[in-house]
């Protein structure tokens, strides 16, 4: 389930020397996170279908393979266009982690406990990016940005042997016509047109696109606006992990008690809140370039953000995927789909109007917000009433 974070915040502390060393622009640099982002969307649409018709185990294990090769490449990538064509197919091999993550939960438990094993797993995704940043940035002063991708490599490996010694396979009832045309087409049609489904997956879409638009900027926007160092960026993005830590835990928690739907809506008034309050310290000018007083204000917005958004996802994934026990995989890797491309475009959208300040983020950030609690009160409330 950690594939995707550490993929894409290991080397963020790397992104402005990338640019330099690659002579390249920093919206192609960004690229390389959208390119990941997008490799993972369209990746997924294949792993569930693949994964309910062959079972979960080989799936992962070939995607880890996938992603180890691709992490190789990487390290020895010539130019930024190799490089964003070396992540696209990384993105491939790992997102069959999270995607066969969420339904390998789905074949053990059902919707309220789904929804809190998945809190959980979502606080031990927070792990990855509290730590990758930190050792991304110090192994980027000792030995360049390409060691980042050595590191990642490594870690598939680790990861291919311990799935390989301890996970079995969780789908006892492979359906031998996934892989049928006819049936494909006609799942996604299910998906697409149930409502419940559509409106938990738009919102969690919404709140993951103010998410991974902090994620792709956020090296620019503190070190290059705010002055601060790459050694040091670590510890700043792991303020905003901390925060999601904390709402995975607290959601864990708090969902047997108040249910999947009041976890969303909490959620999504907690990210329309601190999106537009981050708006507001950026546009007013109160967090200056130049000093911790202003790395602190958006930090600290961006943290309660995080813990926010750690209350919608895991829960919004549980209501999306519990009305289909039998399409767990192909539930999942719509989802999946669709989250992902809505953040790659937030990412390429706040890299295309990068323009030397925090005030693209910020507003990013606060659209998102603002569309998630929408979607939620326009179609997740209305569908779960009926």
């Amino acid at each position: 389930m950690a594939f995707g974070p550490v993929c894409t915040d290991l080397y963020l502390a790397s992104l402005p020397d990338m640019a330099r060393d690659l002579a390249t622009t920093t919206t192609m640099v960004q690229l390389t996170l959208s390119a990941f982002v997008g490799g993972f969307a369209v990746a997924q649409l294949v792993y569930g279908p693949l994964s309910d018709r062959f079972g979960r185990r080989p799936m992962i294990l070939g995607g880890i393979v996938l992603y180890v090769a691709a992490s190789l490449y990487c390290v020895v990538a010539p130019s930024i266009e190799a490089l964003i064509a070396g992540r696209f197919v990384q993105a491939l091999g790992a997102c069959c982690g999270p995607v066969l993550g969420r339904a390998v939960v789905r074949d053990l438990f059902a919707s309220e406990q789904a929804a809190k094993v998945m809190s959980y797993m979502a606080s031990a995704m927070a792990l990855g990016p509290l730590v990758a940043p930190t050792v991304g940035g110090w192994f980027h002063t000792w030995f360049g940005w390409r060691s980042n991708f050595v590191l990642l490599a490594l870690f598939g490996i680790v990861l291919m042997v311990l799935v390989w010694r301890m996970l079995g396979e969780t789908n006892r009832h492979k359906d031998p016509r996934a892989l049928d045309p006819g049936r494909m087409l006609g799942n996604f049609r299910e998906l697409l047109t149930h409502r419940l489904f559509l409106g938990y997956v738009l919102t969690m879409t919404a709140a993951f696109g103010g998410l991974f638009s902090f994620i792709s900027a956020s090296s620019f926007v503190l070190i290059d606006v705010m002055g601060m160092e790459p050694r040091f960026f670590g510890l700043a993005f792991a303020l905003a992990s901390a925060g999601y830590l904390i709402g995975g835990f607290a959601g864990a928690r708090l969902t047997h008690r108040f249910g999947v739907d009041r976890m969303v809506f909490a959620g999504t008034i907690g990210c329309t809140a601190t999106g537009f309050a981050l708006a507001a310290v950026v546009w007013s000018g109160l967090a200056k370039p130049g000093g911790m007083d202003g790395v602190a204000m958006i930090m600290g917005l961006v943290m309660a953000y995080f813990i926010a958004c750690a209350l919608v996802l895991p829960n919004a994934t549980a209501g999306a995927i519990a009305p289909f026990p039998r399409a767990a995989g192909a539930a999942s890797s719509a989802m999946g789909f669709i989250q992902m491309a809505g953040g790659a475009v937030a990412g390429w959208l706040v890299g295309h109007f990068h323009d030397g300040s925090a005030r693209p983020l910020a507003a990013m950030m606060a659209v998102m917000g603002l569309a998630a609690l929408l979607v939620y009160l326009k179609v997740v409330r209305p569908a779960a009433r009926r």
